[in-house]
C-alpha cells in the first residue's frame, strides 16, 4: 500500500554524479523535484573545491594567529626556575627498563615564584630520583607550576588540526544538505504518489 511505502537510503556518493546527470537529461519519467535534487548536487559539487582550500587558509590562518597570541602571553606571564625535590620520588616497579624512562611520578617539590617568594607544589619527576635533587619548571605569575609556553611546532600543529576540522566540517555540511534535500524531496514525492493514487485508485 502506499502508505505503507519507506523512503529508499541516500544514493552513495560515487553514485551522485550519474545519478545527478541522468536527472538533468530530458526523459517523460523526471520531474521538477528530480531537476532540483540535480542542480543541488551539480551546485555542491562545483562549491566544494572552492570552499575546501578557502576553509583551510581561513581558519589555518586565523588559528595560527590566536595560538601565536596565545604563545606570547604566556612568554610573558610565565618563567622558568628550578625546584628541589622535597621527598624521593617513587620508585618504578621495572627499573632500567624502557617504560622506567619514560615514566614520571607526580613529587612535591619547593621553588621560588616570580615574585621571589618559596612555594611548594608537585612537579613530574623521574622514578627514583632523591630528595634534594632539582627539576627545571614553569611557573605562572599566580606562583602554580604550569606548561611551557607553545612551542612553533605546537602553534603549527594545533592550527592544521584547526584547519582539517574546517575542512571536515565544510564536506560534512555538504552532505548533510543533499542527503536533507534528498529526503525532502522523497517526501514530497510520496504526498503526490499517494494523492495521485487516492485519485485514481478504483473504490
Amino acid at each position: 500500500m502506499p502508505g505503507q511505502m519507506s523512503l529508499p537510503p541516500p544514493l552513495p556518493p560515487r553514485e551522485l554524479p550519474r545519478v545527478m546527470f541522468w536527472r538533468l537529461r530530458r526523459n517523460p519519467l523526471r520531474r521538477r523535484s528530480d531537476v532540483v535534487q540535480a542542480w543541488l548536487g551539480v551546485g555542491l559539487t562545483l562549491v566544494l573545491p572552492a570552499a575546501t582550500p578557502l576553509a583551510l587558509f581561513l581558519v589555518g590562518d586565523a588559528a595560527h594567529r590566536h595560538y601565536a597570541r596565545a604563545a606570547e602571553h604566556q612568554a610573558a606571564t610565565r618563567h622558568r626556575t628550578t625546584a628541589v625535590l622535597v621527598e624521593d620520588a617513587r620508585s618504578h616497579p621495572e627499573p632500567g627498563s624502557a617504560e622506567a624512562k619514560r615514566t614520571l611520578y607526580p613529587t612535591e617539590v619547593r621553588f621560588t615564584d616570580p615574585q621571589g617568594r618559596t612555594r611548594t607544589a608537585h612537579a613530574d619527576a623521574q622514578p627514583a630520583l632523591p630528595k634534594g635533587s632539582t627539576l627545571r619548571v614553569w611557573a605562572g605569575t599566580d606562583g602554580k607550576l604550569t606548561d611551557p609556553p607553545l612551542s612553533p611546532d605546537q602553534i603549527r600543529s594545533r592550527a592544521m588540526g584547526c584547519a582539517l576540522i574546517a575542512v571536515l566540517g565544510v564536506h560534512a555540511a555538504a552532505a548533510v544538505a543533499y542527503g536533507t534535500a534528498h529526503r525532502v524531496i522523497q517526501h514530497r514525492n510520496l504526498a503526490e504518489w499517494e494523492s495521485a493514487w487516492a485519485e485514481t485508485a478504483p473504490g
